[in-house]
């Protein structure tokens, strides 16, 4: 890949817009590192009955982040150097100067230390965030969600498939990290027009008999993964994809992301339920057994970096899709790039980069978006609501 800090130095120097960082009071990326991170770490320590030991490193990442400057893992940590090369400028300096999107990830990578996941002992591998997603996949809304699959059996193919197009979308707003592994704080009434909406170029790439390859990036667990299994079930069935790669992350990361463990989880949770969730469930079950869904991972999708700095093996994986959806906000902001894009810069210009055809199914919970029209720009600039951040707007783009 070469000097990826000389490259970016580069690209910003022929006038890309500058990289988000937590810096500006009263911005997103600022009330993320100052009040959602700290709110994490008491979640995470409550959920467990962990020892002195990990509570004094709970105590001094909060303290860091709050207070102090980034400081390196711990001289026994596997991924110490690596993360000392990655972008070595940000270290020894307040968080809130580090780019968002680099800020984020380190902070994830930090807490999984502070808990023991990583290192040995008897912490190790257990799932920080698992309580929480486990909460939300057994709860109510699950059972509700499942049984309104009845009430698709006899809707024609089509229309079932825009309609599972648009739960896979909008199950992006279960989001435990955005909502609080409580729920509290869960988006506002979801706004049913999207700020933009390639969801006819998206079935324009899947024609039905078709021999496609579909590589999906998950996002978070639960109720989003499930969505996601439910029409990556009807693209097999009904010969939108010949076959379909579901890639999820390698560990924990950002509170729901999914894992293999989780993926797991969801189909049990979807075959063991009555009626057509059932029928899916065990369909996609079967699927996987047959290889017509494939569970990979990558460590570079728990990575600090846009998916510009992809490595060869995932480029090559990527580029061999007939097409690559890629799920939620934080995918979005890896695959168009953390920065203060205008709004109506076309999605085309900053995935150029992709080396295949790309659809992006994100609710908006950041600042960044492009590809929107003026007119619709507009509008929602003048509705006084803050529809990049709440989750409560949406959006499908497509570059072919």
């Amino acid at each position: 890949m070469g000097d990826t800090r000389a490259t970016s130095r580069a690209v910003d120097d022929h006038g890309l817009p500058p990289v988000i960082t937590c810096r500006e009071p009263g911005s997103f990326a600022r009330g993320v590192m100052a009040e959602r991170h700290p709110t994490l770490i008491e979640q995470v320590r409550e959920a467990f009955p962990y020892g002195p030991e990990q509570h004094r490193a709970l105590d001094t990442l909060l303290h860091e982040i709050l207070h102090g400057v980034v400081e390196p893992l711990g001289p026994g940590s596997p991924d110490r150097e690596l993360w000392l090369e990655r972008e070595p400028e940000h270290f020894g300096r307040p968080w809130f100067d580090a780019p968002f999107l680099w800020a984020e990830s380190y902070f994830y990578r930090r807490l999984l230390e502070a808990v023991g996941y990583s290192g040995e002992g008897p912490w190790q591998g257990v799932d920080p965030f698992a309580s929480f997603k486990r909460a939300e996949l057994n709860g109510p809304t699950v059972d509700e969600e499942l049984r309104s699959l009845d009430d698709l059996v006899d809707v024609p193919a089509a229309e079932r498939a825009t309609a599972l197009l648009g739960a896979s979308l909008w199950g992006n707003r279960a989001d435990l990290g955005f909502r609080g592994p409580a729920g509290e704080s869960a988006p506002g009434e979801a706004d049913p027009g999207l700020v933009a909406d390639d969801s006819a170029a998206l079935w324009a790439l899947l024609p039905a008999g078709s021999p496609a390859t579909v590589a999906v990036i998950a996002d978070n667990t639960g109720r989003e993964l499930i969505p996601d299994l439910v029409l990556i079930d009807h693209l097999l069935r009904h010969g939108h994809a010949q076959r379909v790669v579901l890639h999820v992350k390698p560990c924990p990361y950002y509170v729901s992301d999914a894992m293999t463990a989780d993926v797991v989880d969801c189909l049990r949770r979807t075959s063991g339920a009555p009626g057509e969730a059932g029928v899916i469930g065990r369909r996609i079950w079967e699927a996987m057994g047959a290889g017509r869904l494939d569970v990979r991972t990558h460590a570079f999708f728990c990575a600090p970096y846009p998916y510009e700095r992809m490595p060869a093996d995932l480029r090559a994986e990527l580029g061999a899709a007939t097409l690559t959806i890629l799920k939620g906000d934080l995918n979005y902001r890896r695959l168009v790039g953390d920065r203060r894009w205008p709004a109506t810069t076309p999605f085309s210009g900053p995935t150029a980069y992709f080396p295949g055809a790309v659809a992006a199914l994100r609710t908006l919970k950041s600042d960044v978006v492009v590809g929107l029209d003026q007119e619709t720009l507009d509008r929602l600039e003048g509705s006084g609501k803050a529809w990049r951040t709440s989750g409560t707007h949406a959006l499908i783009q497509v570059r072919p």
